[in-house]
């Protein structure tokens, strides 16, 4: 990725009127398979992912994560996902 696309905050593949606000990830988060304890980690392991992720130099605008292009708040709610960052895994699966 070129500097400038990191020093603006913007996707290098996605315009400003495809920006994701955080309302709108709260929605997806309501959906039925967000409840199932099968699919989702725990609120714990939850929130400690997300923090693992905040310190990340591939977080972008706090909610998307450079390396896959998934929004971490709904990316680390799944037991069977992993953080994409091979050399530095901050979190891993659980199965």
């Amino acid at each position: 990725m070129d500097e400038e696309a990191r020093t603006d905050n913007r996707c290098r593949g996605c315009g400003p009127q495809y920006e994701v606000t955080e309302q709108q990830i709260d929605r997806i988060l309501l959906a039925p398979m967000f409840q199932d304890d099968t699919i989702v980690v725990s609120d714990q392991e939850y929130a400690q992912r997300l923090s693992l992720c905040d310190g990340c130099d591939k977080l972008m605008n706090k909610q998307t994560c450079l390396l896959c292009g998934c929004f971490i708040r709904v990316s680390a709610k799944y037991r069977n996902k992993s953080c994409p960052n091979i050399s530095d895994r901050k979190w891993s699966a659980i199965v």
